[in-house]
């Protein structure tokens, strides 16, 4: 994987495989498969984030990957509902769970009626875009109710990433030289994110840094070996391995956190600022 710095947008560029809809469906043909969405159903620390901003209602996850999060929502008293564009991973979670509601599309072009949700979950998605996340934003603000809320995780430039960009630690980024046709996501500054979400009518509530253990791993080097084995163990001691991860994890995410959750709400209409 090839990573750069876009100064003039303060983002990194990650330029390893496009992530299409045949990219997703390969990264989601997972074994045991069943299996796997199943074990998501009451993933406490999901609910209890949902739960601290939406009691219940209807909930979209857009780019909703195997449907293990719609699964989770649908079996804790949520009226939830999947869009993906991998259409072969949607299949495959529609035949196994035809009870979901979960639909081929395209989050940049939802098939829903306006201020239709009361939450809206996105993980990992608004970054894989080259063209920016601007209609992605567009839809969002269309479909989710006024008081309703936005669930965003990204990964994005975290202190230790904003270090690494001060002491040269990334290549300049210029297009003319890279394969475009490979770009795979981009690391994106928070402020800006916060400032997008803010000019189309949302306001943030919460935002916790994560992943500081990824974080680190990704970016010194010299440290990689030893914590890629620790991020991967699964033998004996794994259950005392998995809680020292996950403390370490989260000890470190406020400095080298490889994504961060944020949490909009909806406080006006889009017409408002159309208007």
């Amino acid at each position: 994987m090839a990573r750069y710095y876009d100064k003039i947008n303060n983002r990194l560029v990650y330029i390893e495989r496009q992530a299409s809809p045949n990219f997703w469906d390969d990264h989601w043909n997972v074994e045991n498969f069943k299996k796997a969405v199943q074990a998501n159903k009451n993933n406490s620390r999901f609910l209890n984030t949902t739960k601290m901003f939406v009691k219940k209602g209807k909930i979209l996850e857009g780019g909703c990957g195997i449907g293990d999060k719609v699964y989770c929502l649908h079996h804790n008293g949520y009226d939830a509902f999947g869009v993906d564009f991998a259409k072969s991973t949607v299949k495959k979670t529609k035949t196994y769970f035809p009870e979901l509601n979960i639909l081929e599309g395209d989050v940049r072009d939802l098939k829903f009626g306006d201020a239709f949700f009361d939450g809206y979950w996105s993980m990992g998605v608004i970054e894989h875009f080259y063209e920016g996340y601007e209609s992605i934003l567009k839809e969002m603000a269309r479909v989710v109710k006024r008081g309703g809320y936005v669930f965003l995780k990204f990964p994005y430039i975290s202190p230790l990433r904003r270090l690494k960009t001060r002491r040269g630690g990334y290549k300049e980024f210029r297009a003319e030289d890279c394969n475009l046709k490979d770009f795979y996501q981009f690391i994106l500054d928070d402020t800006v994110v916060k400032n997008d979400f803010e000019r189309h009518g949302f306001r943030l509530r919460f935002m916790k840094p994560q992943a500081g253990l990824k974080g680190l791993k990704d970016e010194i080097l010299i440290l990689k070996p030893v914590l890629q084995w620790l991020y991967n163990y699964s033998g004996k001691f794994s259950i005392i391995i998995q809680f020292f991860r996950s403390f370490l994890s989260r000890w470190l995410a406020r400095f080298s956190g490889h994504s961060i959750l944020m949490v909009f709400k909806k406080v006006r209409y889009l017409d408002d600022f159309i208007g």
